[in-house]
């Protein structure tokens, strides 16, 4: 079935699954099926379906045999299961993640029953493939050896492997991390290793692996050693190079002039222009027209991203945006990207308007919506300095996270709605407290973003004592967190139980009116609603 995109599966593939009696698929016990989830789109009705249910992954087991003895019982009952259909005349398809011999579920049941009947192996994009394509960095080139390694092995052997290679991907990670990760280090290799975890789907991620917290990795993730030459050829490039925007924000006493968005000098430090100047002297494009277009990448997933926003990431030369939003944009070998800290919009403005005048396309990346408490008015404000007024600026809308995590709730935002951004970095806390009386007191719902971070913890426990001095303590309120990412939760809990503490930066926060209610559904799920009329 490929890494997980559907779009990856191969027209055998998809004839074939589309034509099956029978369907069948290995999952563990909670079943749900990876490679089941790929292949939706081509399953037809009146097919059946046969789950392999692991009995252990993981965990212990009481089989008189052990681990080994409680699988190899689970494979010979499933060879029986599939011989049934086959005894009976039903065509069946065993549907395989990546490609069925390589480290797949399948071989097992093929061992049992290639000999007996008819079979036809049809191959898939690896995980491998699809993270070197992620990356945008090659396996290997001319005689180069790439070793394809699991994650298994103890350290020291897993070290000795790595060292005399040129590339290397290690397979099945997960609670080997910690382990694989000392090996890389003993190996000497750390430094060029890379992590990508779910290739090609909507939850893919990847960073230098030794940036990623061993708490976080899931078994579906692998670490590259990309082509030795490749790399040195990306890093003259520029693709992995700092850029000046990277030594801009280094600094702590930087401060930045508002009216012209420029860095103004700390101890220490440069000016934009000065920091600036090696990186932009090597990309001018001579005889072409420039442009910035601000695009909103959506909350997280990749479902949510539009078409408009992806054709001008496709277009684009230059990637520009606060670090983890450029790293959920897949990387382009074309392209050179230029991630920053998240406090320095003026100066990462600045750079990309630079970079546009130089005849460069930039795009400059924004989670959500870019209108919204984003970087569309940081760099249509710096824009307005005169050397920057002849250069082009499009903003690309995006789903932003009202929306997002309105719709995982119900429909909270069905009447009148403001946003509220708690962070008082840019505008003094007395202003924030009397637009939070004002739409309190006008009884709108509220979406609150940037509630607390680990440094402003006091200004939410001070909103929700002014809220609830206008609300009912029933009112419903939802927390939204990392909807649309990886660990997106959705609690709908009420004004007087929400406990701050449980609150961060990646939340977003939505505060009912008096008329927002919150229903039992058939099936016993909550839906929080606010009614489209209001009472006279």
């Amino acid at each position: 079935m490929g890494p997980g995109d559907p779009e990856l599966v191969t027209v055998k593939a998809a004839r074939l699954i589309g034509a099956a009696d029978v369907v069948a698929y290995h999952a563990a016990r909670h079943g749900r099926s990876n490679a089941r989830a790929i292949a939706a789109g081509y399953l037809r009705e009146g097919q059946i379906e046969e789950a392999l249910i692991y009995p252990v992954t993981t965990e212990t087991t009481d089989h008189p045999g052990g681990y080994q003895g409680a699988i190899d019982e689970f494979y010979a009952e499933s060879a029986a299961r599939l011989a049934a259909h086959l005894d009976a005349g039903r065509d069946v398809v065993v549907l395989a993640e990546g490609d069925p011999f390589f480290y797949g579920s399948y071989m097992h049941m093929h061992k049992r029953l290639s000999g007996r009947y008819e079979t036809s192996v049809v191959p898939g994009v690896t995980s491998v493939s699809a993270a070197s394509a992620v990356l945008g960095r090659p396996l290997m080139e001319r005689d180069e050896v790439l070793t394809v390694l699991p994650g298994t092995l103890e350290p020291k052997e897993l070290a000795a492997r790595l060292a005399t290679t040129d590339s290397a991907a290690v397979m099945k990670l997960g609670r080997t991390f910690e382990g694989v990760r000392e090996a890389l280090e003993q190996a000497g290799r750390l430094d060029d290793a890379w992590y990508v975890e779910r290739a090609t789907t909507d939850r893919e991620r990847s960073a230098p692996l030794r940036d990623v917290d061993p708490a976080t990795v899931p078994y579906f993730s692998l670490a590259l050693l990309p082509s030795p030459a490749a790399t040195a050829f990306t890093a003259d490039a520029g693709t992995s190079r700092p850029s000046g925007l990277d030594m801009l924000v280094t600094p702590p006493e930087a401060t930045v002039s508002r009216a012209t968005g420029r860095a103004q000098p700390g101890a220490g430090m440069v000016s934009l222009e000065e920091a600036n100047a090696t990186a932009l002297s090597r990309i001018e494009t001579a005889g072409r027209a420039g442009a910035v277009t601000v695009v909103g990448l959506g909350p997280g997933s990749r479902h949510w991203l539009t078409s408009e926003a992806q054709e001008a990431l496709a277009d684009a030369d230059d990637l520009i945006g606060y670090g983890p939003y450029v790293d959920r944009v897949p990387p382009n070998p074309r392209q050179r990207r230029h991630p920053s800290d998240n406090r320095v919009e003026a100066e990462r403005a600045a750079f990309a308007l630079d970079l546009a005048k130089r005849g460069r396309r930039v795009a400059v990346v924004s989670s959500g919506d870019p209108g919204v408490f984003a970087m569309a008015a940081a760099v249509l404000e710096v824009a307005e300095d005169p050397q920057w007024l002849d250069v082009p600026v499009r903003i690309i809308p995006g789903l932003t996270a009202a929306q997002a995590v309105a719709s995982r709730a119900g429909a909270p935002l069905g009447h009148d709605f403001c946003i509220l951004s708690l962070s008082d970095r840019l505008k003094p806390w007395s202003v924030i407290e009397s637009r939070l009386t004002a739409a309190a007191t006008a009884d709108l719902v509220i979406a609150v973003y940037n509630p607390a971070s680990k440094t402003r913890r006091e200004q939410l426990v001070r909103a929700l004592e002014l809220l609830r001095a206008h609300r009912g303590p029933g009112t419903p309120v939802v927390v939204g967190r990392d909807v649309g990412g990886p660990e997106e939760s959705v609690r709908i809990t009420t004004l007087a139980a929400l406990d701050p503490a449980g609150v961060d930066m990646r939340c977003l926060l939505i505060i009912g009116s008096t008329q927002t209610r919150a229903v039992t559904r058939g099936d016993g799920t909550t839906a929080v609603y606010t009614p489209r009329h209001y009472p006279e």
